[in-house]
């Protein structure tokens, strides 16, 4: 019996080391470093709030992809796994749920905006376009 719980504690330390693996992929960054990273080049910015709040401004070069699409999933699916991507939204919620979805899927090198456009606008207002 103490053997069965002893493999039971490795085989769940194992499974947990695992899902952290994949947090590794994601580092959630503040407005300054997020700017650093997006003016790298192959960099790919990702906006992923709605088509709406995109046309009423986004950044610079930014793609959107609607995290909150049902197709979200499949477009991130088309994407280049191994590029580096910086993911924002307006508060920061939706581009965590974004990002987490990305490293469950593959990607190596996503960063997550902190605290949304709006702290990024109040950082450096030059770089939100209509």
């Amino acid at each position: 019996m103490k053997r069965l719980v002893a493999v039971a504690g490795v085989l769940a330390a194992l499974l947990l080391a695992g899902c952290g693996s994949t947090a590794s992929a994601v580092q959630t960054v503040d407005p300054q470093a997020f700017l650093s990273t997006a003016a790298q080049a192959g960099v790919v910015t990702v906006d992923v709030r709605t088509p709406e709040e995109f046309a009423a401004g986004h950044l610079q070069n930014a793609v959107n992809i609607n995290v909150e699409d049902p197709s979200f999933e499949a477009q991130i699916g088309g994407l280049d796994k191994q590029a580096t991507y910086v993911v924002y939204c307006h508060s920061g919620r939706r581009s965590k749920l974004a990002t987490d979805a990305m490293a469950a899927d593959g990607f190596t090198s996503v960063y997550n905006l902190n605290g949304g456009l709006g702290d990024l606008a109040a950082a450096a207002p030059a770089m939100v376009t209509q």
